[in-house]
């Protein structure tokens, strides 16, 4: 056969398979009244396919035309004191001590007089957007923070000066205000939150090509990355890089649904990954900021932690879920209220709590002065209290040495009376050296911990850790709680029993 044969044959195939696709759109009612021969050519199938795909894939033009004037670009110029160094400073550190001190004295390598390194500044480059006529505009934190000056660029390429209004740390947003008077371009937040699968459009400057458009989805929500104690990220996969930190996620209504603050990648650059300040975060934070400058947050003065299965059966619930408390500080809402160590706080205002991070989140949502309902449970039995916030105050840790004494062979430790210990303090049972192949270090527990508790009872000698793990095991618990102190305060830890 002919290579002029084969490829008439291809040919005529191709026609056959366009006309069967289109008879067969025809019968499912795809095409409306477009009737085509058996024997149209496959040029008319294609318009036909062309015309499909242009109906089924959404545009995002006009959503971007209407908001895009509120984009800007914001660029940040740093004052760089890492940057004062000498080109031959590692030369300096090789010298002898003697010679060193001399010659930040008298002079420098080469006998020349010590030179006053001028301060040199950085430039970084993020994204924000207007939401108010008169020039607030909303970004990261992390985008100005240590700004000296700060600039932001319109979509039409003017340029203006602005000056920082507030920042907050914990959510990572900041708030700006161009200086020069105007009436400038706008959005607004979502009310409703999306939805997974929902469509978004990100705006921003990219490695400082502004006004970049990129589209995709919500691939999830709650997402906590270990940025803030209140993380609550919407993961998105519109592709988001450096320099669009700060800028609008936008929903097909052009409202604006989260503030791109991060992505992960190995890379650096988008692999689909990025995550977004929810705009319910970010309306009450900015609003805090523009009425003060500061965020208060409601405050309730407990220390907690997630409540796993583990920790679920050392106490007897039936599942995991709520808050447990480590510990109510003194002169809090929560010491005032009753609440305790070994508390599980289940519900706030009567909506159920899920985790520790849940719990913490919606306390901060709410202002100081407000009055709360908490639902614990104590002992099984579920409690109700009413308490009013208090304002958010610094936390204090406390730290443990080291010593030497008896040992809890289940844990794979060693264990000594905090009271013979220096800096252990007057509680508890110190450890004093961790097996690495041990159940302790499996649970992230090293030397200077302390166990504070053993299955809700206290303890202050090695045997007591020992006595009280054996009785639990006796009354077929399946794991054993206990309370241990660390250098980052104190929280429960469940370690699970071996079968009989």
């Amino acid at each position: 056969m002919s290579l002029f044969d084969l490829n008439n044959r291809n040919l005529h195939r191709h026609r056959m398979l366009a006309s069967a696709a289109v008879v067969a759109l025809i019968a499912s009612g795809a095409i409306g009244g477009m009737v085509m021969s058996a024997s149209a050519p496959a040029s008319a199938a294609a318009v036909v396919t062309s015309d499909l795909q242009s109906q089924s894939v959404p545009s995002f033009a006009a959503v971007v035309e209407r908001v895009k004037p509120a984009v800007v670009s914001v660029k940040v110029k740093i004052e760089d004191a890492a940057a004062r160094s000498d080109d031959l400073s590692g030369q300096m550190d090789n010298l002898p001590p003697q010679i060193q001190q001399f010659l930040k004295r008298f002079g420098d390598q080469n006998g020349m007089a010590p030179r006053q390194m001028e301060p040199q500044q950085s430039v970084a480059l993020g994204s924000g957007f207007f939401i108010s006529a008169d020039g607030y505009v909303v970004t990261n934190n992390h985008v100005v923070d240590h700004a000296k000056t700060v600039t932001v660029t319109t979509n039409d390429g003017k340029t203006l000066d602005a000056k920082v209004i507030g920042t907050d740390t914990k959510t990572d947003l900041a708030l700006l205000k161009v200086t020069e008077n105007g009436d400038y371009p706008y959005v607004s937040f979502a009310k409703e939150a999306p939805r997974v699968g929902d469509w978004v459009v990100a705006i921003g400057n990219p490695f400082g090509l502004g006004g970049t458009v990129t589209a995709g989805i919500i691939s999830a929500e709650g997402r906590d990355i270990g940025n803030g104690p209140y993380d609550s990220f919407l993961q998105i996969d519109a592709p988001i890089n450096k320099g669009n930190s700060g800028g609008p996620t936008f929903n097909l209504k052009g409202e604006v649904v989260g503030v791109n603050t991060a992505i992960y990648s190995p890379s650096g650059g988008s692999v689909g990954v990025g995550f977004a300040i929810p705009a319910s975060t970010v309306d009450s934070v900015v609003d805090s900021l523009e009425h003060g400058g500061v965020v208060t947050r409601g405050y309730l003065g407990v220390m907690i932690q997630p409540v796993n299965q583990d920790i679920a059966d050392g106490l007897g619930l039936k599942g995991a879920g709520g808050a447990l408390v480590d510990q109510a500080e003194s002169g809090t809402p929560a010491a005032a209220a009753g609440l305790k160590s070994g508390d599980v706080i289940t519900k706030l205002n009567g909506e159920p709590i899920k985790d520790a991070a849940d719990l913490t989140r919606r306390v901060a949502s709410l202002k100081p002065g407000d009055k709360v309902e908490l639902s614990f449970l104590r002992d099984g039995a579920e409690k109700t209290v009413s308490l009013t916030l208090g304002s958010q105050k610094n936390e204090q840790t406390a730290k443990a040495d080291n010593a030497q004494n008896d040992g809890a062979p289940l844990l794979g430790v060693q264990l000594a009376p905090a009271k013979q210990v220096a800096g252990a303090g007057d509680q508890g049972v110190v450890i004093v050296n961790v097996n690495p192949n041990g159940l302790a270090a499996s649970k992230g527990l090293s030397d200077g911990d302390v166990i504070l508790e053993v299955s809700g009872k206290t303890v202050s000698q090695p045997d007591e850790v020992k006595a009280d793990i054996a009785a639990a095991k006796h009354d077929g618990r399946k794991a054993v709680l206990m309370k241990i102190k660390t250098a980052d305060g104190s929280r429960f830890v469940a370690f699970e029993l071996p079968k009989a």
